[in-house]
């Protein structure tokens, strides 16, 4: 029995989100706690399972309204620290009219870039089921060490490793480096969810099915998800590969934290089924809460404190 469902290491920041105009006709912003490990730990919390975040904000007002925010989620705090020199991480989100988004990010350098590898609380990684991360908390050499850290100390509990690359050009001086992040993340996970965009600008290729048998081979991971906004997503396991509709019935007011809810929800799912033997049913079953549970939070602003009930997303998939 291990203490922690899962525990996620990297960013936790404020996402200013528009939130109409003032009387003055100025665009006003709202600060939602966001971070895309810490989302999918939201939801997960929200399902009822145990949770911890690794990481590190400013010790400022933001930073510490950040762990005000999680601890009050029920998501583990031991390993949050707080940088007395760097500020906590800010996102600025300008949302189409669709319901897709534009990250403008204040992070040169931002508190989250400052883990360093001996901060990483081995414990709580070695006393969780699943071990969960992206790229954001590599694009600098000392959270990157701190990152392939806590992955070594993961693959030695023998935790199941999850990994969604979370791609955001911006941040990375050099495409390249992010490439090698991708590769690093794809070698040592048990589960990938990958986007429509992120597969094309990794594989170089236009198909996806080609994309992802190209990564089954290279990469040997056991599941690979695929998320494909308006059209849906889809599982690709063993020889079975699964496709669901997305949800369109919802009021999309912004799609922030969209993948990273369903990717929570896959999670959630694996947590109470396991990773073998999964059929086509299971996997069906699995993309249709997943892609409920995405459809919601993009009805509400912010994801990390609004995270759909397992009641909402029964009732939105009957």
């Amino acid at each position: 029995m291990k203490r922690f469902d899962v525990t996620a290491l990297g960013e936790l920041l404020i996402d200013f989100t528009e939130n109409g105009k003032s009387g003055q006709g100025n665009i006003m912003m709202e600060a939602n706690p966001g971070g895309a490990p810490c989302n999918v730990l939201a939801i997960l919390t929200k399902l009822g399972k145990k949770t911890a975040f690794i990481g590190k904000v400013g010790d400022d007002y933001l930073g510490h309204h950040l762990q005000q925010v999680v601890d009050s989620l029920g998501i583990n705090t031991d390993n949050l620290l707080f940088d007395k020199d760097v500020h906590t991480t800010l996102a600025f989100v300008h949302t189409f009219e669709d319901g897709d988004r534009d990250f403008s990010f204040y992070r040169n350098p931002g508190a989250d870039m400052n883990l360093t590898a001996s901060e990483v609380n081995e414990s709580i990684i070695a006393d969780s089921k699943i071990f969960h991360f992206g790229t954001l908390s590599m694009t600098d050499p000392e959270v990157r060490k701190a990152t392939e850290h806590a992955v070594e100390i993961a693959e030695k509990n023998k935790c199941l490793i999850s990994f969604d690359p979370n791609l955001r050009p911006p941040l990375w001086k050099n495409p390249k480096d992010a490439k090698e992040c991708f590769d690093y993340g794809m070698t040592h996970c048990d589960v990938l969810k990958i986007s429509d965009n992120e597969i094309i600008w990794f594989t170089g290729l236009e198909d996806f099915d080609e994309g992802v048998k190209f990564l089954k081979e290279k990469y040997n991971i056991p599941l690979i998800l695929l998320s494909k906004g308006k059209s849906g997503s889809a599982a690709y396991y063993k020889d079975i590969k699964v496709e669901r509709p997305a949800y369109m019935e919802v009021k999309t007011i912004e799609t922030t934290g969209a993948g990273d809810t369903f990717f929570g929800s896959v999670l959630n799912y694996i947590l109470e089924k396991g990773l073998e033997n999964l059929t086509e049913e299971n996997l069906t079953e699995m993309l249709d809460f997943a892609n409920a549970a995405a459809a919601l939070i993009t009805t509400r602003k912010g994801a990390l404190k609004v995270m759909p009930s397992l009641e909402e997303i029964k009732a939105l998939i009957q």
